[in-house]
């Protein structure tokens, strides 16, 4: 048996020594030596039971997923609380795929989803449509309280939940976030413990108008890669939350610092809860550094990103907004402005092959509204799968795929247009086009 470094309580050693079993007791281990590698000292309670997992893909190469998957369910192993999940990878119905395009998904890449999504309903998926990056969402029920305890995965959800609500958890890695929902514990360090949660770095923003989220994430992610930020100047430019408007930009702003960088907690000074309760005194530390964002900084940073179509001066042939997934909020917001975007153009229909993405129960309350039916009659399409799984092979990769959300186009191929130019290029207006 492996001896921990840790100290663990009497019925965590009970679950390390096998006492609950042999799959649990292996469980067990995974995470104690996860935690030992990190320093931890002792194992925290998950107090927020209701799990998140990263791996919502059923790629046959995950074999061992699929095996790990097989022995939890049959040894009991299961995630009591439930959980909820990344989202699907394909959707023929509402993003379009050539003949080519889905036989290679259905048959190749994804070939096991059908026979992976029984395996999550099995081991304690929620609902069968539980499947988005913002769990968080009210409309998806999985949003944590403020000192709650988590074992999720998913950097977008994790840097929300830490940052925005006030929660608990750690960059924890697939399946070890599982394990850790279904046994009840997480290793203690990083953004378990106070002193994890402090900001190595001051941010100090002296621009003339409200940042891109995109943007400004990308730019603060980069410069501090992994460790916490203390943003000071953008409460200028955003309400006290729970504002929708504050959400949907700290969600957004929150992905780009996770996906340009590794960040997985932020602080916004006056906005964020700890940032309001502890203060710039309580939660930088004594050794901090500097990063000035100005509105040169932004555009330098923007300037920054490489165009990786084939053909750089060609026009897009498909427009992704939605990553990660949007809010209710934003859904009615986009709906309007794609609207009077295509009025100023003089057309009915977009330019461009457009899809929205949200979550399955955002689009479920969308779909009962006189918007929706306005944004169908635009041509634009919604959806509920990953926009990344989209672009993740060979034949999509090729396509001139244009976004406003930094991490699609952090993790493919798809280029970066901000929030208004991507108005411009798939409503017709003129716009940005090389």
């Amino acid at each position: 048996m492996y001896q921990p470094l840790m100290i663990l309580t009497p019925e965590q050693k009970a679950i390390l020594e096998g006492k609950e079993g042999a799959t649990k007791a292996k469980m067990m281990e995974c995470l104690v030596r996860y935690g030992d590698v990190f320093g931890a000292k002792k194992m925290a309670e998950v107090t927020h039971k209701e799990g998140h997992l990263v791996t919502s893909f059923g790629i046959p190469m995950l074999g061992t997923v699929f095996t790990t998957m097989d022995e939890l369910i049959t040894s009991g192993a299961i995630a009591k609380d439930g959980f909820t999940v990344d989202p699907r990878p394909c959707d023929f119905k509402n993003v379009k795929c050539n003949p080519i395009e889905k036989m290679v998904f259905s048959k190749i890449m994804y070939a096991k989803q059908d026979d992976y999504e029984k395996q999550l309903q099995a081991e304690g998926l929620v609902e069968k449509d539980a499947f988005s990056c913002t769990c968080y969402l009210p409309e998806m029920g999985n949003t944590p309280k403020e000192g709650d305890v988590l074992s999720w995965a998913e950097s977008s959800a994790v840097v929300f939940a830490n940052s925005v609500l006030g929660a608990k958890c750690n960059r924890n890695s697939g399946i070890l976030e599982l394990f850790g929902s279904v046994l009840g514990y997480a290793p203690e360090f990083g953004f378990l413990t106070e002193e994890g949660r402090k900001a190595t770095w001051k941010i100090i923003l002296k621009v003339t108008k409200r940042p891109e989220a995109q943007v400004l994430g990308s730019a603060i992610g980069m410069k501090v890669i992994d460790e916490v930020p203390y943003v000071e100047g953008l409460d200028a430019f955003l309400k006290p939350l729970p504002d929708e408007d504050t959400i949907a930009y700290l969600k957004d702003f929150g992905a780009a610092t996770a996906s340009n960088g590794a960040v997985g907690l932020y602080h916004i000074d006056g906005i964020t809860p700890e940032a309001k309760r502890l203060g710039e005194k309580g939660l930088l530390k004594k050794d901090y550094q500097t990063y000035v964002i100005d509105d040169a900084e932004l555009e330098r940073v923007y300037r920054s990103y490489p165009i990786l179509w084939g053909r750089k001066e060609g026009k897009a042939q498909k427009a992704f907004i939605g990553c990660p997934h949007l809010t209710y909020h934003q859904l009615q917001k986009w709906t309007l402005r794609l609207g009077k975007a295509l009025e100023e153009a003089g057309r009915k229909k977009l330019k461009v092959d457009t899809v929205l993405t949200c979550a399955p129960a955002v689009r479920k309350k969308f779909e009962a509204t006189s918007e929706y039916q306005k944004l169908l009659s635009y041509g634009a399409h919604l959806s509920s799968i990953c926009p990344l799984m989209y672009m993740n092979n060979p034949l999509c990769a090729k396509k001139r795929v244009a976004t406003n959300s930094n991490k699609l186009r952090t993790y493919s191929t798809a280029r970066y247009y901000t929030d208004e130019e991507i108005l411009a290029l798939v409503s017709g207006k003129e716009g940005k086009q090389s």
